[in-house]
């Protein structure tokens, strides 16, 4: 297929900043070779990241910058016979690194209508001397730069981001080539920040190209936000399964009419315990496998078992005894392997995957309290609304790592979440609270199928996911990104 109309993108830095990495996460797709050693990549080569109606975004994966003092001597004398035959053929089998380093230079020259200058955030601003070397060459070249922070860490709350890409653009303030600083980690970046991305491409292009552009632009925000409401839905399904599940205890009465032991009462809410834990623990990992698949992801949730009991659940002396021996009588089978990952932050999902989401007393006595379940009218029990409600906090929790993990990692491995996660997640779903708390009411009719109820729990996870992701990106614009439609269930699989 042509594309009359291409946009090109150069992905630059030092070597071994990590361009190839960031490269795969932005692509979703394994290229080049990713390793920690210099010049890993020695040739230009060209990916398409955006195709739509004879529009094409290419990205350019360039060899890295190496000896910039070199680089720079070497440049200067380009323009000389001496100077084309020491660059041209001396370098290429003399000095591989060197090389390289013009190679790159040569495809911004050539190809670049806007350059991705990747920098390791973890120096700081002013301690990379070759930053600035690198700049001037760049301000040689003329193409408009935008300054990528690469290697940034975790996710951190929004004021620490700002901070940090303030700091580099007071350093860059001196090349007015740099049009824009951002922040955008290989490893933890979220299609969001990607959106940020696309709007500084557009303000750095030429007129000639912004039709094109906007094409290209609204090709990628369709699709992304595709697999948002793709995601959840996904989630939304395995909500609304969680509020309909239910195991019947239609011994109760018989024991109650017999005068059996109470503990034989108590042997079968333990059996209905462990039945729920079960297939919540099945849905869950199956759910987060979805997910990992729609992200472009490789790998799948761990599923290894934690040993129970090793240590206490930090309950708090608020609640009761019979709590507490709720929360030991799930410590067999099955549900023992669900609270053992509860003390880690695993509820809903093998392995830990949140790591620390019930590290504070206040979730401890939350995951305690769920574990009661609920007597319905129809001698059947379910999971509280508590339980309910910690299942919803902690299913955005789970979309906000998938989202954030960078193809550039490698396949999925379970991680620990950044502690202002699980407070914006609150804070989110208290926006939708009485919309869960109508759900899972709902669904203590029996008559009414999960499968019903998991439109109405995917609109209340799109709109407080939405919330969520506007208080984790304030500086971003989001006005496109709206609360998916009730009809968002029938939305193909990606």
């Amino acid at each position: 297929m042509a594309f009359p109309d291409t946009i090109t993108l150069s992905l630059i830095s030092h070597t071994n900043v990590g361009k190839t990495t960031l490269a795969r996460t932005l692509l979703r797709r394994d290229i080049g070779d990713a390793a920690d050693q210099e010049h890993v990549t020695d040739v230009a080569t060209a990916y398409p990241l955006i195709e739509s109606q004879g529009c094409r975004l290419l990205l350019w994966d360039t060899p890295g910058f190496g000896s910039t003092p070199k680089l720079l001597k070497r440049l200067h004398a380009s323009g000389s016979t001496l100077g084309w035959f020491l660059t041209q053929v001396w370098d290429r089998f003399r000095d591989r690194a060197l090389w390289c380093s013009q190679q790159a230079v040569s495809n911004v020259q050539a190809e670049a209508d806007v350059v991705l200058y990747l920098v390791n955030a973890g120096e700081s601003s002013g301690a990379s001397g070759y930053v600035a070397m690198e700049m001037e060459i760049l301000t040689w070249i003329g193409k408009p730069v935008l300054l990528l922070l690469n290697q940034t860490g975790p996710p951190r709350p929004a004021e620490s981001e700002a901070a940090e890409i303030s700091a580099w653009q007071e350093q860059m303030g001196r090349f007015p080539i740099v049009r824009s600083v951002l922040s955008l980690d290989a490893f933890a970046r979220c299609w969001i920040q990607e959106g940020e991305l696309m709007l500084a491409i557009a303000s750095a292009l030429p007129p000639a190209k912004l039709d094109a552009f906007t094409t290209l632009k609204a090709a990628w925000q369709d699709a992304n936000l595709a697999a948002f409401h793709r995601s959840m839905d996904i989630l939304g399904s395995q909500l609304a399964a969680s509020a309909a599940d239910r195991v019947s205890v239609t011994r109760e009465k018989l024991y109650q009419k017999l005068g059996i032991a109470r503990a034989s009462l108590n042997d079968e809410m333990a059996d209905a315990r462990e039945e729920l834990s079960q297939r919540l623990a099945a849905r869950s990992i199956k759910a987060l496998d979805d997910l990992i698949a729609l992200h472009g992801l490789s790998g799948h949730s761990a599923r290894s078992s934690i040993t129970a009991g090793t240590s206490d659940f930090g309950i708090p002396s608020r609640v009761s005894e019979s709590v507490w021996s709720a929360v030991g009588a799930a410590l067999t089978g099955a549900a023992g392997g669900l609270v053992a990952e509860l003390k880690t932050g695993g509820l809903l999902f093998g392995g830990g995957t949140v790591i620390g989401f019930f590290a504070g007393g206040t979730g401890a006595w939350l995951l305690a309290k769920g574990l009661n379940l609920t007597k319905g009218s129809d001698h059947s029990v379910r999971w509280t609304l508590e339980h309910f409600i910690a299942q919803a906090e902690i299913t955005l929790v789970t979309y906000l790592a998938v989202a954030h993990y960078g193809r550039g990692r490698g396949s999925w491995q379970d991680a620990n979440h950044p502690p202002h996660w699980t407070d914006a997640a609150r804070l989110a779903l208290d926006n939708v609270r009485s919309d869960l708390e109508s759900i899972w009411k709902k669904a203590a009719d029996a008559s009414i199928p999960a499968s019903a109820l998991a439109p109405l729990a995917s609109a209340s996870l799109s709109a407080a996911a939405s919330h969520l992701l506007r208080s984790l990106y304030p500086r971003i614009p989001l006005d496109w990104l709206q609360p998916a439609p009730t009809t968002t269930h029938a939305l193909p699989s990606s």
